[in-house]
């Protein structure tokens, strides 16, 4: 069971739904619900959404990335660049490039 279909179950179960009524207030086929809450196919975000309002429930996204963290990352980062000892190079570690004759 992927995290897709136990949602719709417990949402379904919650809510004290059949798979049937929820299909009919959802406006869907019971068959794609079954399928959809044993795993058997996969609901696209908006059909997700659908049948959890069907249930009475509002499905909200929210990104995965905690920017505040980042950011405290990011600024000791930063700080520790700061705080590296800093010489600039004299010569180049590398040969120079050289023009190719014709």
């Amino acid at each position: 069971m992927g995290i897709a279909s136990q949602l719709l179950v417990e949402a379904r179960r919650v809510a004290g739904l059949t798979q049937a009524a929820l299909a009919r207030r959802a406006g869907m086929p019971r068959s794609v619900l079954n399928a959809y809450e044993r795993g058997n196919r996969e609901p696209g975000a908006g059909a997700l959404a659908g049948i959890l309002a069907a249930a009475g429930f509002e499905l909200r996204l929210a990104p995965l990335i905690d920017r505040e963290r980042n950011a405290r990352v990011l600024a000791e980062v930063l700080d520790l660049a700061e705080r590296l000892p800093w010489r600039p190079r004299r010569t180049l570690a590398f040969p120079p490039f050289r023009r190719r004759a014709q």
